[in-house]
């Protein structure tokens, strides 16, 4: 098996960061895709949390300001303003938020795709009662060409959501691409980046996005409860979100029940109060990233996927993935008989995978070795009636 090959920065960067995460002491974690493993630093966040709780009683104060740190911190990890990003609980929160502002009389098609994960298209379905055209781009196989969305973004269209990378296959758009089709016949980019961010750079202003949404608890290492969407400066004052709450009005301890005053920045797009164990969670699994680097984080995780894809590659193995760097993510899949079972008898040998579609996951982060590669491989060794091998 070829080696990954690495400067010894990089092994050295590699091995401090994996000793942050207890779960290697004993496991081979390699389901980032559902949960990022749990390091020393967000346990320690949680654990502050409790204190300031147990010692204050109701810091709101000090909590609020933790949560403008963690706006900050995801800001300067995608090249944003801080005034650009809303802090909220999951993306289904931030998207229905986001459906709420949208007028559906002069341009009313949402182009989406098959590739998404399913909770954006439930979002955009339910504004058909508002007058919504939803129409989804058809991926042809294991992959979603450009044409596809050509064939369906017109001038109706408002806006184009899609997926970055997709959950159940790890095939990668090119959000360019889209950005530059979107853009040309009228519509908005919204970018789901919630199986890549935290793997790679992703600098909104360079790939002239428009909105993008993500969550903490997968590739960025975080908690549960924290989701994250940008939207850019210019269009903020566009969106007037009939889902709001307190904490997106203009000031928030006004305490106005009369009167509705959007706040000027992406913070309109919260509801109600923050989430804040799950603040103090994700600030350190922030900032874990950032130090490490993405563009740091993206050659590791490449070369991984790179020697995973080789490897099933030589025993024939069916992968759902593409095998060219450029379109596939963190995530590689492998064709399966059973899923649930190999799922299974993986955990029984330390090996943490996932499942979708009836395939297995295999997700990489910084943390993860050619080790952790290679004893995943060996394992579907042991278990051939498992998997499923490509056609001849």
């Amino acid at each position: 098996m070829p080696e990954v090959s690495r400067h010894p920065d990089q092994v050295d960067g590699v091995a401090a960061f994996r000793k942050q995460f207890p779960i290697f002491d004993q496991k081979v974690y390699l389901s980032s895709c559902s949960q990022g493993a749990l390091s020393r630093p967000v346990e320690a966040g949680i654990a502050e949390f409790l204190e300031s709780w147990h010692r204050y009683g109701n810091p709101w104060e000090s909590w609020c300001a933790r949560m403008e740190e963690l706006r900050v911190a995801f800001a300067h990890l995608i090249n944003a303003q801080p005034a650009e990003v809303a802090v909220t609980f999951s993306v289904s929160t931030a998207l229905n938020s986001l459906a709420s502002a949208l007028r559906y009389d002069t341009r009313p098609r949402v182009v989406t795709s098959d590739f998404d994960f399913p909770t954006v298209g439930h979002v955009w379905l339910a504004q058909q009662r508002r007058g919504a055209d939803v129409v989804f781009a058809r991926a042809q196989g294991h992959r979603l060409p450009l044409s596809a969305f050509e064939e369906v973004v017109d001038d109706k269209t408002a806006l184009v959501a899609t997926t970055h990378v997709c959950y159940k296959n790890g095939y990668k758009n090119n959000v360019s691409a889209l950005a530059e089709l979107a853009h040309e016949r009228g519509a908005h980019l919204l970018i789901d980046a919630y199986q890549s961010m935290g793997t790679q750079p992703m600098d909104v202003k360079a790939l002239d996005l428009d909105i993008l949404v993500t969550g903490a608890l997968k590739y960025l290492l975080g908690s549960p409860g924290v989701a994250f969407m940008y939207m850019r400066k210019e269009l903020i004052e566009g969106f007037e979100p009939s889902d709001s709450g307190w904490f997106g009005q203009e000031n928030v301890f006004a305490y106005d029940v009369h009167h509705l005053r959007y706040a000027e920045s992406a913070r309109r797009f919260e509801t109600g109060s923050p989430p804040v164990p799950s603040v103090y969670a994700t600030l350190p699994a922030l900032r874990l990233i950032a130090d490490a680097g993405l563009d740091t984080i993206e050659a590791h995780v490449q070369g991984l996927a790179g020697r995973f894809i080789e490897g099933a590659r030589r025993r024939g193995l069916a992968l759902l993935t593409p095998q060219e760097p450029a379109l596939r993510g963190p995530l590689v899949m492998v064709g399966s008989t059973d899923a649930p079972r190999l799922v299974d008898a993986l955990a029984r040998e330390g090996i943490l995978c996932s499942t979708r579609d009836g395939a297995l996951r295999v997700s990489l982060h910084y943390y993860n070795t050619a080790a952790d590669v290679d004893a995943v491989l060996a394992a579907l060794d042991r278990h051939p009636e498992l998997v499923v091998h490509a056609a001849n």
